[in-house]
């Protein structure tokens, strides 16, 4: 599996429901909260829909 790292960077103010749902199922509370996931198919659809408010960098 790969291992990324997701930080918030942009506010959730405007963003959906769905949206704002997928972050905190990240588990991303906060502006430049960072958490360390596998990305598997669920993941990779929830980042997906919220590519725009976060910064995904790989882990090797």
């Amino acid at each position: 599996m790969t291992k990324v790292k997701i930080t918030q960077v942009k506010s959730t103010n405007g963003a959906t429901q769905r949206q704002i749902a997928s972050l905190h199922s990240l588990g991303i509370r906060r502006i430049h909260q960072s958490k360390e996931i596998d990305l598997n198919p669920v993941n990779k659809g929830m980042l997906n829909k919220v590519l725009h408010l976060v910064k995904v960098e790989e882990i090797n």
